[in-house]
């Protein structure tokens, strides 16, 4: 039995915004935050202990992180060099410099011949030795369209036929690899990548430079005892057969993760005794202490006394030592009822907070009676009276009433694909 300890999206450095400085250290409480989050996961490796670690990518934002980040990071892994317990290290989008043009800020790993400590930054099968035996694991780091293909190979092509292409490559590299495989040897892919069937989250906004999507089915092969994922933020199980898992971010980048829990992974894999017959995995997702994030939004603007019951909402979450933003609204005659003060005191026990203030346009409010619910009218109509009431799209309504005509009639008009095609496009408006 090989036990291993699967975490990913590190981020080391992410979330200042979110944080404050720490007089006594002179360091970002973020980065105090997600540096303790990880020494847990180190923690727990050590005390079990496993025999290995899988890193599946995104050390830092980016691939030039400050030296005193990169320090943290080292710092924290180098405990697992101390008590030769091997860690393979893959390259995520995040750690590529210029998209994989200019190397990756883990390749100084390899570099420096850090003993236990593998790095993947290509589509390699890695044999290591545990206590408990040997593990084959091949790397498959964030891939771009440029990794596999080049700019003659993609002239005149679809969209869709350079995402077909693209895969045919992956899938035969791949298929190298698995038949070089040794049967009788417990094998993990480790792979930084966006499969079709994940929920994603933060990491959207997060992403460096454009991947492609993977099919589910291309990991779920028969050759592998367990698929250890990376780049999505939220912890998930994709398949049980075998296991494809995301173990999510150790720590909340934004409020985009205020509901999500962090965690690691814990795998267990059974010995593979004979070829064709795979020994058996479990696994435990193992949650972490992660800073919590709460959001408190309220529209007052019908409220009698917005400032009590704003203060009533903050007051009942949970906001102690939480990232806290508190969003409202108000008409502009409520301003001078909310006393900034009070605020400032009830949300002094979080760890840092926002308040977004946000006003009622009157131009917003209805003042259209032939608009209101039940009223029967005609689309056209419709434009007409809400664009009479728009000074600000004065000169712009009748552009605007031609648009319309032309989509309510059916007319055909173009648009430019992602290829750089005229495609033809037909449409029709709908007021609902």
């Amino acid at each position: 039995m090989i036990k291993i300890l699967h975490l990913s999206d590190i981020h080391l450095g992410s979330g200042f915004a979110h944080g404050k400085i720490n007089p006594e250290t002179g360091l970002n409480t973020r980065l105090e935050d997600f540096v303790a989050t990880l020494g847990k996961c180190i923690d727990r490796a050590i005390a079990e202990p496993v025999d290995l670690v899988l890193f599946g990518g995104d050390a830092f934002p980016d691939a030039t992180p400050p030296p005193y980040i990169q320090q943290a990071f080292s710092g924290q892994f180098r405990r697992l060099a101390d008590v030769e317990i091997p860690v393979v290290l893959l390259v995520g989008n995040h750690d590529q410099h210029s998209q994989g043009a200019g190397g990756a800020s883990l390749c100084i790993y390899r570099t420096l011949g850090v003993p236990h400590v593998v790095v993947g930054d290509r589509l390699e099968t890695h044999r290591i030795q545990t206590r408990n035996g040997d593990i084959q694991v091949i790397t498959l780091p964030w891939l771009t369209r440029s990794t596999l293909l080049t700019r003659p190979e993609t002239e005149g092509l679809s969209m869709s036929e350079v995402g077909h292409l693209l895969l045919d490559r992956l899938r035969a590299a791949m298929e190298g690899e698995i038949r070089r495989l040794d049967p009788a040897i417990p094998t993990v892919l480790l792979a930084h990548l966006m499969v079709d069937a994940a929920s994603y989250g933060a990491e959207r906004f997060l992403a460096v430079g454009k991947g492609f999507t993977i099919p589910l089915e291309f990991l779920t092969r028969d050759a592998f005892d367990y698929v250890a994922l990376g780049h999505v933020h939220r912890h998930q199980i994709l398949s049980e057969n075998p296991f494809v898992v995301y173990p999510g971010s150790i720590e909340r980048v934004d409020f985009s993760e205020e509901h999500e829990d962090k965690g690691y992974v814990l795998v267990e894999i059974g010995a593979s005794l004979t070829e064709g017959v795979r020994g058996s995995t479990t696994l435990e997702f193992c949650p972490l202490p992660a800073r919590s994030f709460c959001t408190i939004e309220l529209d007052l603007t019908e409220s009698d006394d917005p400032h009590s019951e704003l203060l009533a909402a903050i007051e009942n979450k949970p906001i102690e030592d939480a990232v806290v933003r508190v969003i409202y609204q108000v008409r502009p005659e409520q301003i001078d009822l909310i006393d900034d003060s009070d605020l400032h005191t009830v949300l002094s026990i979080a760890h840092t907070y926002t308040i977004q203030a946000g006003l009622l346009s009157q131009m917003s409010r209805s003042r259209l009676p032939e608009l209101g619910v039940g009223s029967a009218i005609e689309p056209l109509d419709a434009l007409r009276a809400y664009l009479a009431n728009r000074e600000d799209l004065k000169l712009l309504a009748e552009p605007i009433l031609e648009a319309a005509k032309a989509l309510l009639a059916e007319e055909e008009f173009y648009i430019e694909s992602d290829a750089g095609e005229m495609e033809v496009v037909q449409t029709q408006l709908k007021l609902l």
